[in-house]
Order: C-alpha cells, then structure tokens, then sequence
C-alpha cells in the first residue's frame, strides 16, 4: 500500500471549484497556505522531511507556502526550500508552479509576494493562516503587498478538508490499525519493574517499525490518573491506559486501548463494560444525514444512565490532518471552538473520534477511543481490535 501512494496527481489534487466557491463565500481572491498540513494536502499528499523532522536552520526557519489565486488553478504556486528542487525533478510536486528557492521565512514569503504580484488586480483580499505564518514573514506580506485586505483563511481550508477522499481515507484506515497494532504489541512486553518511560519507548518503537511517525503518548498506570510518561514503576496488577497518536504520511491514528499486568477481575470487566456501552451508544448516532450534535447528545445521555457518571467523561471531534478539525461537534470538549457542525448533517467520508474514560478512584484510568469514517451503511471503524483488557506479561 505505502507505494500507492508515491503517485503523481497529473491534475490539482484537490476540489478547486469547491475551493473557489468556500473563498467566494469568504471574500477571497487569494489564498496563501503555510501550515504544513495544509500545504500538504493543496499538493496532494507530499511531505518534504522538514514537515516531520526539522523546522528550525540557520538563522530562520522552514515555511512551506502554497499560493492559490480563486478560479485560476493554473497558477497556483507551491514555494519550498532549495532542497526540494531535487524532488521536484523526480516529479513529486503536483503544482503548476513550483519555486524551490527558500531557506528561511523571509525569502519564501517573499517569492509568494513575486509572484502575487505577477497575477495583477486580482489580489484584493488575501487569505492566510495566521495562526501559522510567522511573525517576520507576516510583516514582510504586509509590507510587501501594500493595500491589500488580509483575512483568516482556516476556515476556508478546513471546510475544504472536511470530507475525505478514498485516498485519505485508506491513510486513515492504516494510521489506525497499525497504532491498534503497536498498542497490542507494546502490552504485550509490559512487565513488573518496569516505568511507564519504557512502556512509551516500547510504543514509539512499534509505531516506528510499522511506518508510523510518534506524536504522543498518555499514559496511566496503577490507581493513578497522572498520563504523563514518569519513571512510575509497573506492579502486578496494575492496569494501564495507552492513548497515542500516530501519523501516518500526515493522517493522525489517535486511539485509546487497555492493558493489564496479570489478568482482569469481574469489577474491571463491568468498569470496561461501562466505557464500551457509551461508545458503542454514541457510534449509533453516526450516519449520513444525521446531524453532529446528535453523537454528543448520545454520548452525554448514556453516561447520565451509568452508575458511575460523576466519573465518566465522554466526547468526540473531527480528526484527519489535524487532531480536532471538522467536523466541529461540540462548543464543551476540550479544545475550546464554535459547533459549526453541531447542527449540520454529517456526510459521508467525515472521520470522527469518539472517546469515553472512566476515572475510577480505586482501580485507575480506564479508556476507550475510536475512530469512526461516515459511510454509506453508517460508519466504520478501521483499528477497531483489541477492545477488551489485554494481559501482559507477569514476568520480566
């Protein structure tokens, strides 16, 4: 599968006539893209390494920037470091233009100035991610541009990456599953004696043998809520929550499993019981037309019906390129924005992850987290194994 997609997209990689009709419905002319994810995703799926493994150099910093002028995808413009020329000879870039030229902020920001300003009157009101252009380069667009209006493109971008393709699609279902996989081998070889330190490392490791770039681990351990990583030593007995997220070429695997050193009793059995009943209430709610405050409502509902509702906390967001991104579910999760979705019909190709925890005084950290794609029948949910305690390993 991972050679599928080292194809070249011979025409834009992305719906241009819905992006011209989200920019008309912003008041866009232009759009200039620096975030990596979404620069990403405007070519189509490449990633040059500085997006996984450098930003900083010399004395600036890498700034990818891909430059979108609405009705005319014929001159857009993607501006990469001096590197990148050589995948550009291999064909790698799926842009009409393609300026490999940049070290740092200021010349790459200052290519896209040049060659804005080769499209003539057309740029009235310029798009950008300010939360993602720097400071300098933001000084430098200003200067550089003149009487130009700047507005806030993200949500332009992330109404455009809203409904995924078959293709992105297919790196969801990998992502998941094989952070599914490195869970299961990584409870596996937990032991007595060890710290949740080597737990984690074990993680990354099987993340890493299976293509996956290690984004994060939360981790509890024992009677303790604490999912920092620690030099916390495992004891028989113990349960343990691994909630990780792996990328795969950009896509997040972001889901939660359970482990045990020993094996379950019938009061962790009914405690998991309990965290799956809501999950598997709140995935009902998801189908096509269906709105997306409903899977909130549902999840909500079950949990008042638990006995152990002071300590169940239930949610559930987009997830794709970013973590929490369309659709917006919920205005009370834990990343603070408006519910644009709550009140919309979801659609299919959407990807959502939902997420129950049990915070039990006596017996720890219990979690479960999913990642459901919207379909035609209802939902999927690709890494959907391992739901039930896994036992480890009592000796070293």
């Amino acid at each position: 599968m991972d050679n599928a997609h080292d194809m070249i997209a011979t025409a834009a990689p992305f719906d241009t006539a819905k992006l011209d009709r989200l920019m008309d419905d912003a008041g866009l002319d232009i759009l200039i893209a620096t975030s990596r994810h979404n620069v990403q995703y405007l070519l189509g799926g490449y990633r040059f390494f500085f997006f996984d493994v450098m930003e900083a150099i010399g004395t600036s910093r890498y700034l990818p920037v891909f430059v979108y002028q609405k009705g005319h995808p014929e001159n857009s413009a993607y501006i990469g470091n001096r590197m990148e020329k050589f995948e550009h000879d291999l064909g790698r870039i799926s842009a009409p233009i393609v300026k490999a030229g940049a070290w740092g902020t200021l010349d790459a920001i200052g290519l896209a100035i040049d060659h804005v300003k080769k499209l003539g009157g057309a740029a009235k009101r310029i798009g950008i991610e300010a939360g993602f252009l720097p400071a300098d380069a933001r000084d430098h667009l200003h200067a550089g541009l003149g009487d130009v209006e700047f507005r806030e493109a993200h949500f332009t971008l992330e109404r455009l990456r809203a409904i995924k393709s078959p293709a992105e699609l297919d790196l969801i279902r990998e992502a998941s599953e094989r952070v599914v996989d490195a869970m299961m081998a990584t409870f596996k070889a937990c032991a007595p004696g060890m710290t949740k330190n080597d737990v984690v490392a074990r993680l990354r490791r099987e993340e890493q043998e299976r293509n996956l770039v290690f984004e994060y681990c939360l981790i509890a351990a024992g009677r303790s809520h604490n999912r920092a990583p620690s030099n916390q030593l495992l004891e028989e007995g113990d349960v343990i929550s691994i909630d990780s997220g792996g990328n795969y070429r950009g896509y997040i695997g972001d889901l939660s499993r359970m482990g045990i050193l020993g094996e379950s009793d019938s009061e962790l059995r009914e405690l998991l019981r309990e965290v799956e009943d809501v999950q598997q209430v709140a995935r009902r709610a998801i189908r096509p037309g269906a709105l997306g405050g409903d899977i909130i409502a549902a999840g909500e509902a079950a949990v008042k019906t638990s006995s152990h509702r002071a300590v169940l906390d239930f949610t559930a967001h987009g997830i794709g390129l970013v973590s929490h991104e369309a659709p917006r579910l919920t205005a009370t999760g834990p990343v603070p924005y408006a519910p644009y979705d709550a009140d919309r019909p979801l659609e299919c190709g959407m990807v959502i992850s939902i997420e129950t925890a049990l915070l039990h005084p006596a017996r720890g950290y219990i979690k479960l987290e999913d990642t459901l794609i919207v379909s035609e029948s209802g939902w999927e949910a690709p890494g959907d194994h391992g739901r039930e305690w896994n036992s480890s390993r009592l000796t070293a």
